[in-house]
């Protein structure tokens, strides 16, 4: 679903740009509370894993493909905070390296593709939490929910941006109808590829899954009769601070191998809204990237004459680029955190003594 130039008029462009942009500080700022030295290199990993997962379009109906968008994967798995700057992250990467989604129309891909589906998304997963049955069935059956809806959530949000600020005169009606309509069909994808994500980092490392936090029921004695809280137990120092290289590891190959070598048999249908821009004349005035010219362009890499080996190259180079970029400033913000925590614990201990 990502937006090229000319799409949306500047002046809406502009607006979304502002709007992102403050989303991202906000986000920068709450990303504090979510991120520490163990889950900021995680976060990066999630980044290039959502890079990764995008090379790979599904079909999903005659014609047309869609793609992993990531919103509620991020949000699951590293905090709402986090999740929308790990889109903003791949979102970056893409239209300066790849030539994917316009540069002028990149406010509004983070608004819509970051913002929108980690919220939706983060807001109803927990909506679910709430009220299912604390186990980790329950947990993945609501990130594929939630992420289910988060997709034509998106498409429904670029509806309206288009309908403010679209450059062709096309009745909205039939976009929202196209738009939602097969953005719901990549939605159960995205559903799917969520939730055997989170299920199956729920199943080896629950305690690094930001939605898994505080979601397990305590356990219960029965005592004369009566069921009551057992006392919680003693903290392991060693446990609470369990190497996360294993995952690390595991997922960096994943994402590599899927990006690398997988997405040479991705679906060459376009996307969903290449396919509605197509057939509705949204692309009427669509613009040339200006990174067109980048060695990167249409994820190859110039003058390798290979297919495969061009496709593979170039995903790799933006799973790497994307794990750097996003684990340095991931890192960045957890330094703050604890910047800001050193002098609120010398306080603390200053008044103890």
């Amino acid at each position: 679903m990502h937006v090229p130039d000319g799409f949306i008029n500047a002046p809406v462009s502009a607006v979304a740009g502002v709007v992102a942009a403050g989303a991202v500080a906000v986000s920068l700022k709450g990303a504090r509370r979510e991120l520490d030295e163990r889950t900021a290199p995680l976060a990066g990993l999630v980044a290039a894993f959502i890079f990764a997962v995008q090379m790979l379009n599904f079909p999903v109906a005659a014609g047309t493909s869609g793609h992993l968008l990531g919103g509620a994967l991020a949000a699951i798995l590293v905090g709402p905070y986090t999740g929308i700057l790990c889109v903003s992250v791949v979102l970056l990467m893409q239209g300066i390296l790849f030539a994917d989604g316009g540069l002028t129309a990149l406010g509004v891909n983070v608004l819509d593709m970051g913002v929108v589906t980690t919220v939706v998304a983060y807001a109803l997963f927990r909506g679910l939490v709430g009220v299912l049955p604390r186990t980790r069935r329950s947990m993945t059956a609501a990130s594929f929910v939630a992420a289910l809806v988060s997709v034509p959530a998106a498409a429904a949000a670029f509806t309206l941006m288009y309908w403010i600020g679209g450059t062709t005169d096309i009745p909205i009606g039939k976009v929202f109808t196209a738009m939602v309509g097969v953005h719901v069909l990549i939605g159960i994808g995205e559903a799917v590829i969520t939730a055997l994500t989170v299920g199956a980092v729920i199943a080896v490392r629950p305690d690094l899954v930001h939605g898994a936090r505080g979601l397990t029921a305590p356990l219960k004695l029965r005592i004369d009769g009566e069921l009551v809280d057992a006392p919680a137990p003693a903290r392991e120092p060693v446990s609470a601070h369990r190497s996360t290289r294993g995952l690390w590891a595991t997922g960096l190959v994943t994402a590599l191998v899927l990006a690398g070598f997988v997405s040479f048999y991705a679906s060459a249908d376009p996307d969903g809204l290449e396919k509605v821009a197509t057939d509705q004349g949204i692309d009427k005035k669509t613009e040339e990237h200006a990174a067109k010219d980048s060695p990167l362009a249409d994820y190859g890499v110039k003058d390798v004459s290979d297919a495969r080996m061009s496709g593979g190259l170039a995903g790799i180079i933006g799973v790497g680029a994307t794990l750097v970029v996003g684990s340095g400033a991931f890192y960045v913000v957890s330094r703050r955190r604890r910047t800001a925590d050193e002098p609120a614990a010398a306080n603390h201990t200053e008044e103890k003594v």
